[in-house]
């Protein structure tokens, strides 16, 4: 009976421990959220958000050039690293050899974590040097960002399709790619997208790259990517380092429409796979 009451006190004290940890990384989240909140809301207005930056770094201008640069920027990131990153994990789920298949996803692996400002040097001294920034290079390096991200989730969303699927569509006389794509892709869509969502969620926000490849910008809505793309992180980063007040405050204006698509993103992308887990468990 000791045994027992001693084990229940035991599981309810890793409860409370468990318990606890999330509040406090809610509550990191929180104070962090408000924190932004109280010093940027000050500047956010309708004119901040459609007018472009203002010359020479001076108050008074908006960000709908840094916005629409960063859709240019993630867009075209993303059509490059989602079909890179879905076929990767669809070779390594599906084809490869397990002695093959180990090695690429150690290499997935250590992408994911490499510093950011490392692909930015990296692609600075292919794309940059030589030539100019543009956007065609800073959507490379956040490409290059995104695509471990989309590999993985789609990985760990077709390996959650039943393998009673695959055997049934065999014993039937198909194919393997055609069970690969009428099957097994259908029911891991949720998933890809949102390993999808949570990669440009994560490109959004990356500066250091963008440093180097689209930092030298006019300030004017721009949408030729074969020159420097204005762009969110950037624009908050040039503003931090002013000394006028008013550009501070923009800057954190800057970032709490930064982080309110991030945290947008984030919550529809854990709609979409808690969505997708149910269809494939239920």
């Amino acid at each position: 009976m000791s045994r027992y009451r001693r084990r229940r006190l035991v599981n309810r004290g890793m409860e409370a421990i468990s318990t606890i940890a999330a509040l406090i990384a809610v509550a990191v989240l929180a104070i962090v959220v408000i924190s932004v909140a109280s010093r940027g809301a000050g500047a956010l207005s309708w004119d901040f958000l459609t007018k472009p930056q203002a010359l020479f770094g001076q108050p008074g201008g908006g960000m709908v050039n840094a916005i629409v640069g960063t859709a240019l920027l993630v867009g075209l990131a993303t059509v490059m690293a989602v079909p890179v990153g879905v076929l990767t994990a669809i070779y390594l789920t599906e084809f490869a050899p397990r002695r093959i298949a180990v090695p690429i996803q150690v290499v997935l692996d250590v992408l994911a974590g490499l510093p950011t400002i490392v692909l930015g040097i990296f692609v600075y001294a292919l794309l940059v040097i030589g030539h100019t920034q543009s956007g065609y290079a800073g959507s490379f390096a956040l490409a290059i960002i995104m695509l471990p991200v989309v590999a993985r989730a789609t990985q760990e969303m077709l390996l959650l399709v039943p393998s009673t699927l695959r055997e049934a569509s065999l014993a039937l006389g198909v194919r393997r790619w055609r069970t690969v794509l009428g099957i097994i892709l259908p029911s891991s869509v949720g998933g890809i997208l949102t390993g999808t969502v949570l990669a440009v969620a994560r490109a959004a926000g990356e500066t250091a790259p963008l440093l180097f490849t689209s930092s030298i910008f006019a300030n004017a809505v721009q949408t030729d990517v074969t020159k420097a793309l204005p762009n969110i992180p950037v624009l908050i980063f040039t503003y931090s380092e002013q000394p006028d007040p008013a550009l501070h405050e923009q800057a954190w204006a800057a970032a709490l429409v930064l982080m309110a698509f991030v945290l947008i993103a984030s919550i529809g992308a854990k709609a979409l796979l808690a969505r997708s887990r149910r269809k494939l468990t239920g």
